[in-house]
This record gives C-alpha cells, structure tokens and sequence, in this order.
C-alpha cells in the first residue's frame, strides 16, 4: 500500500509543481506545490497549473528527450556505441524489457503524470476554475490540457499497443484515464482497445482545435505553447498512424492549402518551411517552421537533465558537445545515394574517430539546452504529400510538389521525378528519414505501417508479431494495477 500510495501521489501533485521557467514564457515563481483545495482560486494559480502541465511533458524523460529518442534508436539508422542500460541499449537491441527502469516504466510513468495532470486540470477547471477565468480564457487553457493528453497517449499507443492497421484498432490499447488519480484505490482499470484511445484522442485535439487561440502575442509563445493550428498539425499525424488518409487530406488542408509551391498557413501562425533548415535548430527556435517545440533552459530543473538529452545522445566530442551514445550506421539512411552530399541536412553529420555521428542538429553543450522539436511544418506537407500519393493513381501532381518543397529547401539542385505511385510514396517515406534524423518519428513510421523493423549491425530484423516489436507493459503499472495485461 505505501508503493501504491506514493506511486499515486506522485502523479498527483506532478502537476501542482511548477519551477522557474523562460521568463517570456512563464512568470518565475519559486519551486512550491499548490493545496488541491485552493489552486482554482486565482487566475495566476490556474495559469502557474498549465505551466505545471508543460514542465511535466517536457520533462527529460518523456518529450523533452527520450520520448524522441525512443522514436529512433529501435530502428536501423543508428548504432549503439556505449553498451549502457541506462541510455537505451535495450531499446536498440529490440529486447527492452518490462523492468527496465529508463525507457520502458519511466516513459510510461512519465506520460500517465502528463495524462493525471491534465485530469486533476480539467476537473478543478469544471469544478472551479471557469467562473475564476471566464469562459473564453478557461476553454483555451482546457484545449492546452487535452492536447498535451492526447500527444502522451499517441506516444504510449506507439510503443505499448499494437498499430492501428493491426486488426482496425481492435487489439488492447492502453487504459484510458479520463479521471484524476488523487489517492489509492483508483490504478485497477483494464486496457481500453486502440481504437477508443484514437477515438479520445480526435475527441481531444478537436476540442483544442476549437478554443486554442490563433496565436499567441510573441513567436516564443507561439513555438512553445499550442495554438489552433497545432492541434490541426497533430491531427494529420493522428490520422495518418491510422491510414485515414481521406482525414490526413482534409486536416492538411486547412494549413498548406495552395495546390504549388511555396507551401504556407494562410491563417493562425503562417507556418512555413524556411530557407535554411539549419536555423529552425538555432536560437531563438522560434522560426514559422516550429509548430510546437519544448523550450529548455539552464535553470536547474529547467532541462532534461543526466543522460535524457538530445545532444547527448546524438553528438560526440570533441567535434560535438555529447557523449555519442548512438553513431550514425553507414548501411542506414547516410548510405542512401539518392541523399546528396550537396542536401544541406548532410551538414547535421560529422565524423569523429573514424564514425559518423548526428552532431549539429543538437549543438548546445551541458546542460543541453537545445529545444525539443515536437512537430514541424515539413512534417504536415510530407504526411499531406502521402495522403495524397496513397489516394490517387499515378504520380500526384500535388503530392509531388509538396514533396520537392520539402526535398529543395535543402537540396536545391535536385528535382525528384518519381516514374509511378509506389516510387512516388517510397519516395515520400525515405525524405521523412532524412528529413526528421534524430527527431523520432522513424518508429512511428514503422509501426504505422505495420513494417519489419530491418536489421543493423548485431541486431536482426523484427517483424511485426514477434516479441519486442512493441515494447512490453511497465512492471510498475503491473504491479499496482490487477485489470492490466501484459503484451
């Protein structure tokens, strides 16, 4: 009962704690926790919670790093050069296990704290906090809420559940927690399907759709707190991990409209692809290109502290500023030779002693202070360009522009002239690779799909089916929960 009390606790009041923060993005207030009773009672207390919700997702553990992290090492474009447990070994071998403390049960821990937050917000918002704020303001910092929600149970569904494509959404999901945890007694709750969770998850991302602002009144705001066309981009990922493409077309459209290039948000933030790539990973992070980002900080707790950081992982010393946890594999995407070397995103690879690693996408040394990319623009004309592929015959003439929009700002002595629609969406999935290294979204494109992870190095394929194609369910919620089943 005292694990069980403290595990409770601790999602409890993760949300009611809230540290000094960019002073244009948050007031800095002292480290404190907020009596449950009374954090609805000022509209600075119900303001300092939504910050509390950002701190808790941006947290190193879930998409401040290794949420990102997590998204590339279990596939083929990277190799493992130190042998630690503790930075993802496991997950590269694809042999992660239930007990492993700092993949498996911390991602898992930390994106139920995310998803107990929102609740414990959302109820004291019904409860109290919309007569303090007034309707309009409580509805723009409910829509925060759920979308932060529904990104932590997109990323769980990714690692704990079965892809949609998978039986339609009709394999166990996860346990779809829409009531706060506030003392023991509340874990035992059986796995929902993983259609009910995508189901809540539109719910949530359309509702933040409809309340969040167009924007916000500086471009710091607007790359770090959400907006109308944040939840727009996040529903064309959504869609796509469940083949829907028909939605991917439709939500795409709202945001990257024109039928040629150049590609841009007509209304919200004017989302845009910028010339340069190389600056949406360079202070201030706040280009058009960044529809969300999780920004970091030197102060303590303000960071995503020991072995979470993106640097860390990706860059070596002394060319870098990292450890070199994971080079680049030479049989991976570096060997593609439809990647140029004259594409500017071949700049992000450096070598060192003889390998190659990412080592300046993420150039901010101790205590790694690179913003985290959650989503980017190129993202929502890339899932836009295969919608499209995937739903007309031929070679789509759209879909191609969006495509060349993409391949060109990098690269632009290269025109990619696809002879048929299966090159043509081939095409489209080897861009992501090359344009999202090192950003995560490589696992999501595997499990989407229902594809075999391939092999790299000592490591064998993996085929959909097999053990550790997804990860197991953490020990932790095991233990404290008797509905739950293990993958």
């Amino acid at each position: 009962m005292k694990k069980q009390l403290k595990y409770i606790m601790s999602i409890c009041f993760g949300l009611m704690m809230v540290t000094s923060c960019k002073r244009e993005l948050l007031s800095p207030i002292p480290q404190t926790f907020v009596i449950d009773l009374t954090a609805f009672d000022t509209p600075g207390r119900i303001a300092n919670q939504v910050t509390g919700l950002y701190q808790t997702f941006k947290s190193g553990t879930f998409y401040g790093g290794r949420a990102q992290i997590a998204g590339d090492i279990r596939g083929e474009d990277f190799l493992n050069e130190t042998t630690n447990g503790v930075t993802g070994y496991d997950v590269w071998l694809l042999n992660a296990t239930g007990t492993s403390q700092n993949f498996i049960k911390n991602l898992w821990a930390q994106a139920y704290q995310v998803i107990n937050g929102s609740n414990i917000f959302l109820e004291g918002m019904a409860a109290k906090g919309t007569s303090v704020v007034g309707a309009a303001l409580a509805n723009n910092y409910i829509a925060e809420a759920r979308l932060l929600r529904a990104l932590s149970y997109l990323k769980l569904l990714e690692h704990y559940a079965k892809p949609y494509t998978d039986g339609n959404g009709s394999k166990p999901g996860v346990p779809l927690r829409l009531t706060a945890i506030k003392g023991p007694g509340s874990s035992p709750m059986a796995r929902n399907t993983v259609a009910e969770v995508y189901t809540q998850i539109i719910a949530d991302l359309d509702f933040a759709e409809a309340n969040l602002p167009l924007t916000y009144t500086t471009a710091t705001l607007s790359t770090t707190r959400a907006h109308r066309n944040t939840a727009i981009a996040l529903k064309t990922r959504v869609y796509l991990a469940m083949q829907d493409y028909a939605k991917v077309i439709t939500e795409a459209n709202k945001i990257a409209a024109q039928t040629t290039a150049p590609f841009s948000a007509t209304s919200g933030v004017a989302h845009a692809l910028q010339a340069n790539i190389v600056n949406v990973f360079r202070t201030p992070y706040t280009t058009t290109e960044s529809i969300l980002s999780m920004p970091m900080t030197s102060t303590a707790g303000d960071n995503p502290g020991t072995q979470n950081q993106l640097a860390y992982y990706w860059s070596r010393t002394p060319a870098g500023v990292g450890n070199g946890e994971f080079s680049l594999n030479p049989s991976g995407i570096v060997a593609n030779t439809g990647w140029t070397a004259a594409d500017a995103r071949r700049g992000f690879n450096a070598t060192v002693s003889g390998k190659l690693y990412l080592n300046t996408k993420y150039t901010v040394a101790s205590p790694f202070t690179d913003w985290a990319p959650i989503i980017r623009y190129s993202e929502v004309l890339l899932n836009l360009a295969e919608a499209l592929a995937r739903t007309n015959t031929g070679v789509n003439v759209r879909a191609l522009a969006l495509l060349n929009a993409v391949r060109q700002r990098s690269d632009a002595a290269t025109v990619l002239a696809p002879a048929t629609q299966a090159d043509l969406i081939n095409a489209i999935l080897l861009e992501r690779r090359i344009e999202f290294l090192g950003e995560g979204l490589h696992n999501f494109d595997h499990m989407r799909l229902l594809l075999t992870i391939p092999a790299k190095g000592p490591v064998a394929a993996k085929a959909p089916g097999e053990p550790g194609y997804i990860w197991p369910i953490s020990a932790d919620e095991l233990s404290l929960n008797p509905l739950m089943t293990d993958n």
